[in-house]
């Protein structure tokens, strides 16, 4: 499989134009393809996590300085303090927020068992969102990603992860969320929404649909559901591809084809 990482950033740039003021619950509204539509904060933080990650980085350093290059993403409040009030990455400040859940797809990809997931999730996490729901929506993530990518159905994902980690969640439907959903940025009104959206959807594209038309924060529910979309489905339209490989600036680039050559060398998948 190539371009890995590139499935977060194109469910980021899908649900962008969707985040605030143009939410929808109409799933027919939803378009995929924007020229208008760029990355976000989500997309940033991501190969910020897997460059560290694949390069030995120190965590919280180099997401501290990826994201202050790039500063104008949409940042929420508490990490744009950690980010800029200060001459280098502080303590974490206990966030139980989506931002461990959208950033941790490297993780997924690259660890060879399930425990090296879990720990390669939750050093994605702790710079800043070491609060137990943090770390919890982190490592939900990736393991779905994890078991998708070794070919496990989609019964097995809502059993050992969506059941597992969100039990409250795991027995409601799309159809039953769907209405009454509003916009939320912790993990625990987020990670469990995206894993459903995967498990009701029948492709990629149909997936960020699902997820962009919940009507929530539809760039970070996207940017979850969409690499372990990719990992079950193992496709993506071109055309989605293209234009976020052309979107993002180099270094985002290096980084997706560095995990794609890191994944085909050392992990035996399905």
């Amino acid at each position: 499989m190539k371009n890995l990482l590139i499935s977060v950033a194109i469910g980021d740039i899908a649900g962008m134009p969707y985040e605030f003021h143009h939410r929808t619950k109409n799933i027919n509204d939803v378009k995929v393809y924007n020229s208008d539509a760029t990355y976000t904060d989500d997309t940033v933080c991501t190969f910020a996590c897997a460059d560290a990650l694949l390069n030995d980085l120190d965590m919280a350093q180099n997401l501290w300085s990826k994201c202050r290059q790039d500063p104008y993403r949409g940042y929420g409040g508490r990490f744009q303090r950690w980010l800029f009030d200060n001459d280098g990455p502080t303590e974490a400040y206990n966030s139980f927020g989506n931002g461990s859940a959208m950033r941790v797809a490297a993780a997924g990809f690259m660890a060879r068992t399930e425990d090296e997931c879990v720990k390669l999730a939750t050093a994605t996490a702790m710079p800043t969102h070491n609060h137990p729901e943090g770390i919890k929506g982190a490592v939900a993530t990736a393991l779905a990603i994890f078991h998708a990518m070794r070919g496990k159905d989609k019964d097995f994902i809502r059993k050992n992860v969506l059941e597992k980690y969100y039990p409250d969640w795991s027995e409601k439907t799309y159809e039953e969320i769907q209405p009454g959903f509003k916009f939320d940025e912790t993990c625990q009104f987020t990670v469990a929404p995206a894993i459903i959206c995967f498990l009701e959807s029948k492709n990629f594209v149909g997936c960020l649909k699902l997820a962009i038309a919940l009507g929530g924060d539809a760039d970070t529910l996207a940017a979850i559901t969409a690499p372990i979309a990719y990992a079950h489905y193992r496709e993506i339209p071109h055309p989605l591809i293209d234009n976020a490989r052309k979107i993002l600036p180099a270094w985002m680039v290096k980084v997706n084809d560095q995990l794609d050559d890191y994944v085909a060398r050392n992990v035996a998948l399905q």
